[in-house]
């Protein structure tokens, strides 16, 4: 059975599709799906805002700001090791 990322079944999403469409009507769900479309949008916009501000804050009072791209490095290098090291091993939950 093939699962979705949130470890719900077909079955449970057809159920809980079920309940939006006797709850909101057919004709509401595309609303409604536009409005949390527009939120998720207008959430990543203002942290992109947020992280540019910082960033050029930090860029203007001369901090540095390369550590970051030095972690995410790391992190890379940390990744690609474990995978070496499990090679095809995957978990199945």
């Amino acid at each position: 059975m093939q699962t979705l990322p949130l470890f719900i079944s077909g079955a449970e999403m057809a159920f809980i599709m079920f309940v939006l469409v006797m709850v909101f009507g057919a004709d509401k769900i595309p609303e409604i799906a536009r409005g949390l479309g527009k939120g998720m949008r207008s959430i990543k916009n203002a942290t992109n805002d947020i992280k540019s501000e910082v960033m050029r804050s930090a860029e203007k009072h001369g901090m540095d700001t390369s550590m970051g791209n030095d972690v995410k490095k790391e992190i890379d290098k940390v990744k690609e090791e474990i995978e070496e090291i499990t090679g095809s091993v995957k978990r199945r939950f």
